[in-house]
């Protein structure tokens, strides 16, 4: 059964963790003034950053791992929802444009970032990682090897940082997309990643054996059942945010209209 006192505290979960705090506070904090001069501490940027490690922490360290590793892949589905649009979005709203400035100004970097940055590009990017590791063999895979469970998880994180960005970009030089082509965007993912949900709502078998066969840890709560709810957590969680963001998107782009219209 689930130990609830465990809390995995691996060198290179940790350390991978503290690393990156340590690296984002010595250029906010002592290289700053070489950095971006004049720029204040980015307290408000800060706090976001450092609760998005949290998040990840909590999502792969607590005991949500052995639940989502071991017994329910639903346990699973709310690990990744956390990974990829909260730790995600934190990380990046984390950012001030004068810290990331230094690699997305690098002439050099200009048509490859202008690739990678690209709307279609970061959708495909998303779509096509979520739903391959999502194959059966795949996916059972990474439920028994801890390594990669691991490379998994990064990569649903780096996608989500792909998938964020032509939204809530932090660059000068590949700013957030307009408003009407943001709404088209989170459509467009919407519907490019209902595949992958259909082909786990609407299986007649059980696709990971992992949890087919591990121990209930809720008295009648079958491995179909429990198979089903992952399914409507991955869909209910990704169209519910994606409502909010299209929602907010389309109250600016109303606003910005209105303020044209409005003018002389």
């Amino acid at each position: 059964m689930i130990d609830w006192t465990h809390w995995h505290n691996e060198p290179y979960l940790i350390g991978g963790l503290i690393l990156l705090g340590w690296f984002y506070a010595l250029c906010t904090g002592p290289f700053r003034a070489r950095i971006a001069p004049g720029q204040p501490y980015p307290l408000n940027h800060a706090i976001k950053f450092y609760l998005g490690l949290v998040v990840f922490y909590l999502a792969v360290g607590s005991p949500l791992d052995q639940i989502g590793e071991r017994f329910l892949l639903s346990g699973h589905m709310v690990q990744h929802q956390l990974i990829m649009y909260v730790a995600a979005v934190l990380f990046l709203l984390g950012l001030p444009a004068w810290l990331v400035s230094p690699v997305t100004a690098r002439a050099g970097l200009r048509h490859p970032l202008g690739i990678l940055t690209h709307p279609l590009i970061c959708g495909i990017l998303y779509i096509l990682i979520y739903s391959i590791w999502h194959v059966p063999n795949l996916y059972d895979w990474a439920l028994q090897n801890r390594y990669v469970h691991i490379v998994e998880h990064v990569m649903f994180f780096i996608a989500a940082l792909f998938y964020w960005w032509p939204i809530i970009s932090p660059s000068r030089e590949y700013p957030p997309r307009t408003y009407a082509t943001q709404m088209i965007y989170l459509v467009a993912v919407v519907i490019g990643m209902t595949p992958v949900f259909a082909f786990i709502a609407f299986s007649s078998d059980i696709l990971y054996p992992t949890y087919e066969y591990a121990p209930r840890l809720f008295a009648g709560f079958s491995p179909a059942e429990d198979q089903l709810l992952g399914a409507v957590i991955m869909k209910a969680g990704g169209m519910g945010v994606t409502f909010i963001v299209f929602i907010v998107a389309f109250y600016r782009w109303y606003q910005a209209s209105e303020g044209r219209a409005g003018k002389p």
